[in-house]
C-alpha cells in the first residue's frame, strides 16, 4: 500500500528510487502500479519525474 497524500507519496516514491530502483518504471513494475497515474498525482503537487537524477523534482 502507497500513500495517499501527494507530499507523503512523493517523500515514499523517491525514498524508494533512491535506495531501490533504477527507475521510475522497474519501481511501478514492481509494486505493481500504474505509471502514468503516479506521474499524474505528482504533478498535481507541481513534481515531475527527471530520469538523470531518478526522483521527482
Amino acid at each position: 500500500m502507497i500513500p495517499k497524500d501527494p507530499v507523503i507519496l512523493l517523500s515514499y516514491i523517491n525514498t524508494q528510487l533512491r535506495d531501490y530502483y533504477t527507475n521510475l518504471a522497474e519501481l511501478c513494475e514492481d509494486k505493481e502500479l500504474n505509471l502514468d497515474e503516479l506521474v499524474n498525482k505528482l504533478d498535481m503537487i507541481d513534481y515531475a519525474y527527471d530520469e538523470k537524477h531518478n526522483q521527482f523534482v
